[in-house]
This record gives structure tokens, sequence and C-alpha cells, in this order.
């Protein structure tokens, strides 16, 4: 069974022993199948708001900068931006290396830059950028502004839309469809008021997602250690001492 909407709509069905539906039908589908639609997608929004970072849900942006321009809409999807992750990418037409760009304040920016924002001026102030600052909205801002229409690039974790047509593939590994269809499964056992059952798949649902942190976020990075130990002969000094 293929790893798309339907393909979940379906490991539903089976698990309630109602009728799969096809691509053909699976647009026009009403009632309790409308219902699993819902389920499936309500499963994956569950899974994707349980972690803040999955690493499945991590995109890479590339800007093209607009000269004299400081301010950049976001993009629409994203939930959590690395604001420690914008750099200016390497260019050998525009002659300029790879670069990371220093995060500043957005106060610092009013306090010491604003009116680099309405200085139209080509000269003394517009050079490849080298700082960054988040806006209270959904934009970004670069100092100095642009000379060039240089390439920015950033890293976000992005907010995942609902499945639509029946080919839609969720972004969550295909490793993991049990636990999509376990969570579908607790929804749609709800709205048919079988609560005993939908406690059970809301557990199953859980320790799925626990097993999940496990892979992907509860990770320990190697440390090495710093401790200096004593010499023999210092240790032999020591006992001599004593």
């Amino acid at each position: 069974m293929a790893y798309d909407f339907l393909g979940l709509v379906n490991d539903v069905n089976r698990r309630l022993n109602e009728v799969e539906l096809t691509s053909s039908n699976f647009s026009s589908a009403t009632g309790f199948y409308s219902q699993i639609k819902d389920s499936v997608n309500s499963s994956i929004r569950y899974i994707n708001q349980s972690e803040f970072k999955w690493p499945f849900n991590h995109n890479t942006q590339e800007d093209t900068l607009t000269p004299g321009t400081v301010r950049y809409a976001f993009q629409a999807n994203a939930k959590s931006i690395d604001m420690g992750s914008f750099r200016i990418k390497r260019d050998d037409t525009l002659g300029n290396e790879t670069e990371k760009l220093r995060v500043i304040s957005y106060e610092e920016y009013l306090e010491k830059y604003s009116d680099y924002e309405y200085n139209t001026s080509n000269t003394g102030i517009r050079t490849i950028p080298s700082s960054v600052f988040r806006a209270p909205n959904q934009y970004y801002g670069v100092l100095s502004p642009p000379d060039k229409a240089y390439t920015l690039v950033y890293e976000y974790y992005a907010l995942p839309t609902d499945l639509s047509s029946n080919s839609d593939s969720p972004s969550i590994p295909v490793q993991f469809r049990h636990i999509i269809v376990d969570g579908a499964m607790y929804y749609a056992y709800l709205f048919r008021g079988n609560t005993q059952d939908a406690t059970l798949m809301q557990s199953k649902l859980d320790d799925g997602i626990k097993n999940m942190r496990n892979i992907y976020i509860n990770r320990y990075d190697y440390l090495r250690s710093t401790v200096i130990e004593r010499s023999n002969s210092l240790t032999s000094t020591f006992s001599r001492v004593s």
C-alpha cells in the first residue's frame, strides 16, 4: 500500500472492517469516510505539534536580496527560525565568499541602524550584509543594506499542511506510518463514541511519539574528558609524604 493519504485512510478502514476507498472515489467520499480523512490529518497534526523541532520538518530557504532593501518576509509555513543559521552564500559571479551573519536584537537595530532602512543613498552604507535581526512580525532584516543581489540562506522548521488529495504524503517518515494510523484510530473511535478503545489508542499514540523522541530528539553528544590525571611519580610522592 502506497504511503499517501489514500493509503493511510485505507489502513484505518481495514482496521475498522470498512470498505476501502479508491483513487476514483476518494475525493467524493462522505459520511464516516470523510471523518476518517479528518482523523488521519488530526493524527498527523498531533504528532507534529507534540515536538517543536522534528528533524523531518527541517527546511533550508534561499532568498535573493534586493539592493537597498533591509527587510524580507519569512516563509509562510515557518514555525521556528534558526536565527544562528543565517549566512550569505558564496557567489563567484558577484565576487563574495560565504559569510555567517551576526545576530543583533531588534532594539539594537532601532537604536543604531534604523535610518539605513530609509536612506536611499547608494554610497557609504550599502555593502554585503554582516548582521541580521528578527522583526516583531514575520520578517527579518539584514545590515548593511545589500549593494548586490546576494543569496541569503537560513534554516527553519516548517508547519506541515494538511493532506488533501489522495496522493499527498506526510512529512513524517514512512517507518512511523503505524503511529499515524494509531492516532487516526483514536479520533475515529472518539467519533463513534467508543471511549474505551479510544483511550487505548491514545496510549499507543503517545508511546509511539515517545519512541520517535528517543530516536530524533533525545540525543547525547560525545563529551571529551578534560580531567588531568595524576602521573605515577606524583602519586608516589604523595604516598611517601603520607
